[in-house]
C-alpha cells in the first residue's frame, strides 16, 4: 500500500523575508520620527504629514505581501517603489532647502526596503534595476548632487545587487539540494528492487540453470537461457534502469514541501518479534540459536535483518555446499541486535567478493550490506580458505533507516 510522507523544509530566503518585513516596520518609524523632531524646517508640513500618513498604512497593510516570494508579487513591487519614488521626489516641496542641503528626503531609509524586496525577489537584476530608478530619483531630487549624495546611491545600488546575488546562489545550492535528495532516494529504491530481485528471481534463474545442467538433454538448453536471462538481468540491475520514485514538490510561503510515496502496510504493528521470522530457517543442516525473550525490532528493520539472514543461508547453500552445516546465533543487547551466520564450508577465497561485484552478482552487497546499511547498521564478512564464513549483523534497536557505515 501506497504511504505518502511529507516532509516540510524551510526555504532558504525564508529568514531575508521575515526580515526585510522588521526593516520596513523598523524605518518606518524611523521616517515618522525624523519628520516630528525636524518638523520645524518644513515650509509645508502638511506635504510631509500625507505622505508620511499614507506610507504608514501602505506599510501596515502590506506586512502579508512581503511574508514570502509568492505573496510579492510584481504589482506589489512596483506600487511600493513608485511609493518610494514619489516620497523623494516631492521632498523638495514639503522642504524648501531640500535640494541645497545634505538631509534625509521623506521616506529617508525606508526606501531601501522596496529595492531590498526587489533583490529577494527576483535576484540581482531586479535589484539593479530598482536602484537605479532610485538613483535618479535622488539625483533629480537633489539638484545638484554632493558627493554624500553620491555615495548614499551607489552604496544601495552596490548593497541591493549583492543582496540579489546571494539569494540567486542560495536558491542554486537548494536546488541543486534537492536533486541530490532525489538521487538518493533513487538510489535507494534502486537497491531495494536489486535486492528483491537478487532474493527471487536471480536465485531462480541460477537454479534453473546449474539443474538444467546436471540434468541434460532439452533442460540443458533451458538451463542454457536460464543463464542468459540470468545474466542479461544481473546487467540490467547493476546498471540502475528502475523507475523513478515518485516525488513531488511544493512551494508556499517560502516553506518547501516535498512529498515521497513509499511501498507500506497500513496498520502495521509497532514491533515485530525477530525470532519469529528466523525459526522457519531451522532445519537439518540450520541450527538455530535464540534467547529466551522476544527480540523486538520494528517491522521494517526486523524484515530486512531476516531478509539480510536469508541471503546469507542461501549464500551458504549456493557457495559451501550440499552438505554444509549453518548456524544462526541471535543476539540481543540493549542498544542493538546481533545475528551471526555462520558455515563450516570452504570459505570465500581472497577476493572473491570484489570479483563477484565487477561480475554483477551483487549478493552479498545488495542482499546482505545494503540491506544493514539502509538500516543504519554493519555487515561484518569473516572467511578463512578451509574454515568455513561467517557473516555478522548488527542493527540498532533504534534503527530509522540511517544510513550506516558498512564494513
Amino acid at each position: 500500500m501506497a504511504k505518502r510522507v511529507r516532509v516540510v523544509r524551510m526555504s532558504v530566503e525564508q529568514p531575508l523575508w521575515r526580515a526585510l518585513t522588521a526593516y520596513r516596520i523598523l524605518t518606518m518609524l524611523y521616517a515618522i520620527l525624523l519628520a516630528v523632531f525636524g518638523r520645524d524646517k518644513y515650509d509645508r508640513p502638511w506635504v510631509a504629514i500625507a505622505f508620511l500618513t499614507v506610507m504608514a498604512l501602505w506599510t501596515l497593510a502590506t506586512l502579508p505581501k512581503v511574508a514570502g516570494a509568492v505573496a510579492c508579487t510584481k504589482r506589489f513591487l512596483g506600487a511600493d517603489l513608485a511609493l518610494a519614488l514619489i516620497g523623494i521626489l516631492i521632498t523638495p516641496l514639503a522642504d524648501f532647502q531640500a535640494q541645497h542641503v545634505d538631509g534625509p528626503t521623506l521616506p529617508s531609509i525606508w526606501t531601501a526596503g522596496s529595492v531590498l524586496a526587489y533583490a529577494i525577489k527576483g535576484g540581482w537584476r531586479w535589484a539593479a534595476f530598482a536602484s537605479s530608478f532610485v538613483a535618479v530619483a535622488n539625483l533629480i531630487e537633489r539638484g545638484e548632487p554632493s558627493r554624500d549624495t553620491l555615495h548614499n546611491v551607489l552604496l544601495v545600488w552596490v548593497a541591493s545587487i549583492a543582496i540579489g546575488y546571494v539569494v540567486e546562489v542560495a536558491r542554486a545550492s537548494e536546488r541543486t539540494l534537492a536533486r541530490a535528495l532525489e538521487i538518493e532516494a533513487a538510489t535507494r529504491e534502486r537497491e531495494r528492487l536489486a535486492r528483491d530481485i537478487h532474493d527471487s528471481v536471480l536465485q531462480v534463474l541460477a537454479m534453473v540453470q546449474r539443474r538444467g545442467t546436471a540434468i541434460g538433454g532439452e533442460a540443458a538448453e533451458l538451463g542454457r537461457m536460464a543463464g542468459e536471462q540470468e545474466v542479461a538481468l544481473r546487467t540490467l540491475v547493476s546498471s540502475g534502469l528502475v523507475p523513478p520514485t515518485r516525488v513531488s514538490e511544493d512551494a508556499s510561503e517560502g516553506a518547501v514541501v516535498r512529498t515521497v510515496e513509499t511501498d507500506d502496510e497500513a496498520g502495521a504493528p509497532a514491533e515485530t518479534d525477530l525470532r519469529a521470522l528466523l525459526a522457519p530457517h531451522a532445519g537439518s543442516r540450520v541450527s538455530f540459536a535464540e534467547p529466551g525473550a522476544p527480540v523486538l525490532l520494528a517491522p521494517a528493520a526486523a524484515a530486512e535483518l531476516a531478509a539480510a539472514t536469508g541471503a546469507a543461508l542461501d549464500n551458504v547453500r549456493v557457495h559451501a555446499g550440499e552438505g554444509a552445516q549453518a548456524w544462526i546465533l541471535v543476539e540481543d543487547w540493549p542498544d542493538e541486535v546481533i545475528v551471526t551466520v555462520r558455515d563450516d564450508g570452504p570459505g570465500i577465497p581472497e577476493g572473491r567478493l570484489a570479483q563477484a561485484e565487477g561480475e554483477g552478482r551483487l549478493g552479498v552487497a545488495l542482499s546482505i550490506r545494503g540491506r544493514l546499511r539502509d538500516l543504519g547498521g554493519t555487515a561484518e564478512l569473516i572467511s578463512v580458505p578451509g574454515q568455513g564464513t561467517e557473516v555478522e549483523l548488527k542493527v540498532p534497536k533504534m534503527s530509522r533507516g540511517k544510513a550506516g557505515s558498512v564494513r
